[in-house]
């Protein structure tokens, strides 16, 4: 079994051992002003809690259902965004990247580059983003078992970067549908790298309103139970102060004001959990 690695992401440590950590917000930069505003409540949350936070936001959607469902700002005008919510909120940022030419001007901004789940296995994109020297949260694509990450982890550890973190966001199980095979947390940690679970994805319906995915976010906090109490070293969370308005992937985020709460239940329920794994 390979060591189990502590990634350093500016001043936070995760890892084997660390507290439970979070990555959240939007699913997709709606507005520079609404992007700043869920960064500002989300850290609140987090630091009311005392959770090491990561805020998540897309410049882009490259795999929306409908060629005429809303993107995002671009890569230029979302990485202005994103840069002006880190220096202001000293916040780390992650955001995804698509294609490889992408890879080094999103690294200028973002502390950690995210590979799309539909993208885990491109060599291209995997190798420039290990390149830029920035963590890489890769999700686990749902046509891909867990065993099958070790592939992926080759490819960036092959470049010399060892700051991996790999996600877990549901598997296929037929059409519009995805569940969470709670064994993959530990098939995962086997690989050597904090391992994280993207409960809000993982209750997406894909394709479920044929022009846009559907989801169910009632089993949100169920699920994200399950999985820190399998021992994950993080949670995923698309969160939306309005849901039903939201530009993107809005039927399946979490509720904005229900996060505090939640937050606080997974910490304790996560300590207990570390407890356990030290005896």
């Amino acid at each position: 079994m390979p060591p189990i690695h502590e990634i350093a992401i500016g001043s936070l440590r995760l890892g084997t051992g660390q507290p439970l950590f979070l990555i959240a917000g939007p699913c997709v930069i709606e507005s520079e002003a609404h992007a700043r505003a869920i960064a500002e409540r989300v850290a609140r949350a987090a630091h009311d809690c005392g959770v090491p936070y990561i805020f998540k936001a897309s410049y882009d959607k490259a795999n929306r259902s409908s060629v005429n469902a809303f993107r995002g700002p671009g890569l230029k005008e979302g990485l202005r965004i994103l840069g002006k919510i880190k220096a202001d909120l000293k916040a780390p940022i992650l955001t995804d990247i698509h294609d490889a030419s992408q890879a080094t001007p999103a690294a200028e901004v973002a502390d950690v580059l995210q590979i799309p789940a539909f993208l885990a296995r491109q060599t291209d994109l995997l190798l420039a983003a290990a390149k830029t020297g920035r963590a890489l949260n890769v999700k686990k694509a749902q046509f891909l078992s867990p065993w099958d990450m070790a592939n992926v982890v080759e490819k960036i550890a092959s470049s010399g970067n060892q700051k991996i973190l790999l996600t877990e966001r549901g598997a296929s199980f037929g059409y519009q549908n995805l569940v969470v095979d709670m064994r993959s947390f530990p098939i995962l940690k086997k690989l050597g790298y904090p391992v994280v679970f993207d409960v809000t994805h993982s209750v997406q319906l894909p394709g479920e309103q044929g022009h846009a995915s559907g989801g169910q976010p009632e089993f949100i906090e169920p699920l994200a139970r399950a999985g820190v109490a399998a021992g994950v070293d993080g949670i995923f969370l698309e969160v939306h102060d309005n849901p039903a308005k939201a530009l993107s992937d809005g039927a399946n985020a979490l509720p904005l004001a229900q996060l505090p709460a939640l937050l606080a239940r997974l910490k304790e329920l996560a300590a207990l959990v570390r407890r356990w794994s030290a005896q």
